[in-house]
This record gives C-alpha cells, sequence and structure tokens, in this order.
C-alpha cells in the first residue's frame, strides 16, 4: 500500500528539485527523503529523479504522475491543514475581558462552547486598551471605538431597567406611571430602599437624566454591592429597588425573585460590541462567540 508521506516528499522534492531543500521544508532528514523516493519508485515501477551536480531533474514519469496526483494532493492537504485549525481553535485557551457586571449574563454563555477561558474584569477603555495591545483576545463591551487594528461588531443591546423586590407592592406605582405623573412617580421612588453597584450611582443618574430630565436624583443608596448580578440576588431576598441592566435582571424576573418596575421608553438602549484584535486565527473563534452572543442578547 502506498503511504501518502511518500507522494508529500515526491512533491517537495519536484518543487524544490533538491533532497535537502525538501528535507528543510519537511523538517526530516535528507536521508529520509532519499529512503521515501527510493520506496515510491519501488512501488510505482519507474525511476522518478536523476541526479545532477546540484540537486535533481524530475524523469517524465515523474512529470507525468505529478500531474496527477498534484491537484488532489493539494485538496487533501488542505482539508488536513483546516481541521487542524479547527481543532486547535476549539482547544486553545482564549483571554476574554468582560465587565464583572456581565460575567453571569454574558460571559457565562461561552462555557458550553470552549474548554479554555481566562476571563479578565475591566471596564470598556481599559478592555479596549488590553485587546489593541494583544494582550487579550476578545473584549465584551458597550462602547464602540474607532481603530483599524481592532474588528469590532455590534452583538445586541441592553437597557437600563427599574426593578423591585417581588414582595414589594407597586400598585400605586404602576397607577403614576400609567397616567405619566412623573412627580408622583419620582417621590414614590424616593421614599424606596436603593440598591446600587456602584457609590457614584451612575445607572440612577443617567435613568433620571432621560427619564425625569433631572442631573440628580434626590436619593442616597442604602445598600451599594459591587457586583450588578449579586445586587439583584441580594435584592430578591429583601425590600427594595434599583436600576439594572434588563439582560441582568431577565432570568429575575422570569422566576418571580424580583419583578420589573418600570422600563420606560425615555431610557435609551446601549450597543454591546464584541472586540478583538485582527488575527486571522481569531477569526473562528470571533464567529463562534458573537453567535453565543446574539442569541443571549435576542
Amino acid at each position: 500500500m502506498v503511504n501518502l508521506e511518500w507522494y508529500r516528499t515526491f512533491k517537495s522534492v519536484y518543487k524544490n528539485g533538491n533532497f535537502s531543500l525538501a528535507a528543510k521544508e519537511l523538517f526530516i532528514s535528507q536521508p529520509a527523503v532519499s529512503q521515501q523516493i527510493g520506496m515510491l519508485e519501488a512501488h510505482v515501477g519507474y525511476k522518478l529523479f536523476n541526479r545532477k551536480s546540484k540537486g535533481v531533474e524530475p524523469t517524465e514519469y515523474a512529470k507525468l504522475l505529478n500531474n496527477l496526483i498534484i491537484e488532489a494532493l493539494d485538496r487533501l492537504e488542505n482539508v488536513e491543514n483546516g481541521f487542524r485549525a479547527k481543532a486547535f481553535n476549539a482547544n486553545r485557551l482564549i483571554s476574554v475581558g468582560i465587565s464583572k457586571h456581565f460575567m453571569i449574563s454574558l460571559g457565562s454563555v461561552l462555557l458550553s462552547k470552549f474548554d479554555f477561558i481566562d476571563f479578565s474584569f475591566y471596564e470598556n477603555d481599559q478592555l479596549f486598551e488590553l485587546v489593541d495591545s494583544k494582550k487579550l483576545d476578545f473584549a465584551i463591551v458597550t462602547k464602540q471605538y474607532d481603530t483599524f487594528d481592532t474588528t469590532q461588531k455590534n452583538v445586541g443591546k441592553i437597557k437600563q431597567v427599574i426593578v423591585g423586590s417581588s414582595a414589594l407592592e407597586v400598585s400605586l406605582l404602576k397607577l403614576n406611571i400609567k397616567n405619566k405623573d412623573f412627580n408622583a412617580t419620582e417621590s414614590w421612588l424616593n421614599d424606596q430602599k436603593w440598591f446600587s453597584h456602584d457609590a457614584g450611582i451612575p445607572h440612577i443618574k443617567l435613568f433620571w437624566l432621560h427619564v425625569f430630565n433631572k442631573k440628580r436624583p434626590s436619593m442616597v443608596p442604602n445598600y451599594i454591592i459591587p457586583s450588578e448580578h449579586e445586587m439583584i440576588e441580594i435584592l430578591s431576598r429583601n425590600l427594595g429597588v434599583s436600576v439594572v441592566w434588563d439582560i441582568n435582571a431577565r432570568n429575575f424576573i422570569a422566576d418571580k425573585k424580583i419583578q420589573l418596575l418600570w422600563n420606560s421608553k425615555e431610557m435609551p438602549s446601549t450597543e454591546v460590541f464584541l472586540l478583538s484584535a485582527k488575527k486571522d486565527n481569531l477569526n473562528t473563534i470571533f464567529e463562534k462567540i458573537e453567535i453565543e452572543l446574539k442569541n443571549a442578547l435576542a
């Protein structure tokens, strides 16, 4: 039975016209090249190369054999290289940067698709710098960057909403919102216990700015829990309200652990992007992550 490696060696010798160059290209010894060509010649029953002062010259049969096998051999090598690349991409360690607030809702959806992930927690600008300097393979950000050295794609949208504990009595709030009585709505909200993941209450300020057209809300957060997901979990076991990303609250609302109090039309959506350095060997992985994030944000 013919050995595929004999044909690989034949192809390299035919192309280079030299056993030594073929040996370097194939990462084998020159005696091994000579041995494989000799075995192929014995198999086909014809001499394939004539030795010259500098290298070798193909015989007429070698030219015929090359015409017969070269297309099929190239196709087979392309399939093999593609398979190896996919296997490498599937099993390699990838590094993903993400805000700690999105780890549960977005980062965790990648675990079923990759065997090895090194997560890092940073915010938008730091994540961009790490990807741009090729210290991170990928980043999930909520800000668009104008750069030639990275690839960035929109994978969906998220929005800030007000949620509250499931045991909270909210009929008056709902009535005020329905009647568009925003003074009464704001007054009701100010009377509640507030949970936040940041002492600067950026989410709450942004909500007040867009919905109430005020730069500063008048309340002070009662409890500050640094991770938004943990904050929602704690909120679900206590009485209070908070402004959170809808993607983080989705499962809690579905499980009736908390309730959606207000999804205001005045509050704009925020785009989510997948960011990566421009590397050919990351393209397949980028596409897989892109699909998973789009499904999670759908």
